[in-house]
């Protein structure tokens, strides 16, 4: 293979690769994630924190029974009718807390799923109000990242990780508050070694939190990747690279491997560290332990002291583990965060007005757009389209045609100029009740899985069955529907595979009649339909255009002939506008594009 085919092969696909969020760890973003546990503050949380604390008082409690009372009280003196007793209360507070870790775990859990269900609902209905910039500069890949992989990873932090991280702690000073009861002087000694763990663990900290980081950015690819591949299928077995998309898979996959082995390295040199530091602590307390029981320390004490030494190591070495759940969950809350931050680039108004009785006037002001701030798509137009009229939009690729429309549903605001509603600047205008009245039809229809039915109502969310059998008789789709196995009742995979691409343009035309817009927008909508389907939906076209302020962007001129004005774009411009026969007469761009069409066809 050549130098230039082996470079191609390597570069053949790009992904925008997230940066990774350089922020410093700070409580501030960890309140605001706790948030999310406030609307359970006076119910799950509570009975909680109380299993928490009895289940924490209890295995306080028994180093002290067992390791001081018994051997003071029971064994030194041979008190056996002690012992029994001390036997019993042990057992009794064990089974006590079976019971409270058992409520705390299941009322965690309980708790977790509750702000987990939260963080992703808001999450998604956050992105559902975004605009259209925010949805052209990410791939539905990494958007997937956040709202599945992200809030999922929040998971252990949730459940585990916060109610054991103050049961950690409360455990923690319980146990050196009862060492300095037990001996100020050995618990002083013993307990050197916890600055220097300290110290070990924030230099592991950057660490750790920019590992798992980079984790999320490695399964951003790779789910980036997932959804093209899934989506592209067709076009890659056409081209026959299957091979190829196998190992640029694997390079991807191989990469988010690496990326999981470093994180989970990352998290390993904790643990380590907190064993090393209870043999150190061991081997102090048995030196130095045993030269003050010399001077006079009781047995009971020393044998208390060394249990409790052993359980303080415990609450230390799972505190490392629920700062590295910490970590993880800072690692995603600030992915997640930076998205429910994204302010829409289309804003609604917080005065805006109700729009009323739409009457379907449309109005370009100077009106000048550009996609990136480099290349202007539109330079400063002037267009008036009166209620009630059928405009047809003509030109080259990249002369306007999109961005006219996309402005007219407001997805994007004009960097100048104004768009008018009957007067009104789309600006003012409250954004749900503008898009309630324009209706999209698209040449690469989107049919979701689900019936037919739920298809063409998507259109109308409130529409009874009968109206949408009514939608789609008018238009033409009635009898293909009626053809099929369950008629309206048939399911349809993501995209509509089972049906062809003219049936599913009709359920289209269906969905946008039932929608009954005042500005219907028709995309190619006739590009992908075979000449003889075109002539059955015709009247049903002409139902649907009818009282309606219609905009059509077509590459197939005989489909416009009738509309009330032709707009003729190039590059931005307005280069002619007219009826078919003004614009003919004319002998101008659009005389010259229909004759170039007529010539086409009748050279086939």
């Amino acid at each position: 293979m050549s130098e230039r085919a082996v470079k191609a092969k390597n570069t053949r696909f790009h992904y925008t690769v997230e940066n990774i969020i350089e922020k410093p760890f700070n409580w501030k973003q960890m309140t605001r994630l706790l948030q999310y546990m406030k609307p359970y503050a006076k119910t799950i949380l509570p009975k909680t924190m109380v299993m928490m604390l009895i289940a924490t008082a209890i295995r306080l409690a028994i180093p002290f029974l067992v390791g001081f009372m018994v051997i003071e009280y029971a064994l030194i003196p041979g008190d056996f009718t002690m012992l029994a007793y001390l036997a019993g209360a042990v057992l009794v507070l064990y089974i006590i807390s079976y019971f409270a870790n058992m409520l705390r775990i299941r009322w965690m859990n309980e708790l977790g799923q509750h702000i987990i269900f939260d963080i992703r609902e808001s999450l998604f209905k956050h992105i559902q109000r975004l605009s259209h910039r925010f949805f052209d500069q990410r791939s539905a890949g990494s958007i997937l990242v956040r709202v599945i992989n992200d809030v999922n990873s929040l998971q252990d932090l949730f459940t585990n990780g916060v109610i054991n991280l103050i049961m950690d702690i409360v455990m923690l000073l319980g146990i050196v508050f009862i060492l300095f009861y037990l001996s100020p002087e050995l618990a002083i000694f013993v307990l050197i070694v916890v600055p220097i763990m300290f110290f070990i663990s924030t230099k592991l900290r950057r660490n750790i939190r920019r590992a798992w980081q980079y984790v999320r950015v490695r399964q951003s690819v790779l789910n980036s990747h997932l959804n093209e591949s899934i989506q592209g299928i067709r076009v890659t077995q056409a081209y026959a690279q299957e091979k190829e998309n196998m190992e640029f898979f694997e390079n991807v996959n191989n990469e988010n491997f690496k990326s999981w082995r470093n994180a989970t390295k990352q998290n390993a040199l904790f643990r380590p560290f907190v064993e090393m530091a209870s043999v150190v602590g061991a081997i102090v307390l048995i030196w130095y332990g045993s030269t003050l029981i010399q001077g006079g320390l009781e047995v009971g004490v020393f044998v208390a002291f060394a249990f409790y030494l052993g359980m303080f190591w415990e609450p230390i070495s799972r505190l490392g583990q629920v700062y590295n759940q910490l970590l993880v969950g800072m690692a995603s809350s600030e992915r997640i965060f930076e998205f429910l931050d994204e302010k829409p680039s289309v804003p609604e108004k917080a005065n805006a007005i109700p729009i009323g009785d739409v009457k379907g006037e449309m109005v370009f002001e100077n009106v000048e757009f550009s996609y990136d701030d480099k290349r202007k798509a539109l330079k400063g137009i002037n267009l008036t389209f009166n209620a009630g009229d059928t405009i047809a939009l003509v030109g080259h690729t990249g002369s306007g045609k999109s961005t006219i429309v996309n402005l007219m549903s407001r997805f994007y605001d004009p960097t100048a100029g104004r768009v008018l509603l009957d007067g009104n600047d789309l600006k003012d205008l409250k954004l749900h009740e503008l898009r309630t009245n324009v209706s999209y039809v698209l040449q690469d229809t989107f049919i979701f899985a689900g019936t037919i039915l739920e298809n063409i109502r998507f259109g109308k969310p409130t529409a009874t069955d009968e109206e949408v059998k009514a939608a789609a008789e008018a238009i033409g789709a009635h009898t293909f529907i009626e053809r099929l196995d369950k008629g309206y009742e048939t399911e349809v995979e993501e995209k509509g595979s089972v049906l062809s691409v003219g049936e599913r343009q009709l359920l289209s035309f269906a969905r946008a009649l039932l929608a009954d817009p005042k500005i219907l927008i028709l995309d190619e909508a006739t590009a992908s339909i075979d000449t003889e389907t075109e002539l059955k939906i015709q009247q049903g076209l002409k139902k649907l255009l009818h009282n309606r302020t219609a905009v059509m962007i077509a590459h197939r001129l005989s489909t416009i002939r009738d509309s009330d004005k032709i707009i003729v774009l190039d590059h931005g411009d307005v280069m002619e506008q007219g009826t078919h026969n003004e614009l003919m007469d004319k002998k101008g761009i659009y005389y010259e594009l229909v004759k170039s069409q007529y010539s086409a066809i009748h050279a086939d």
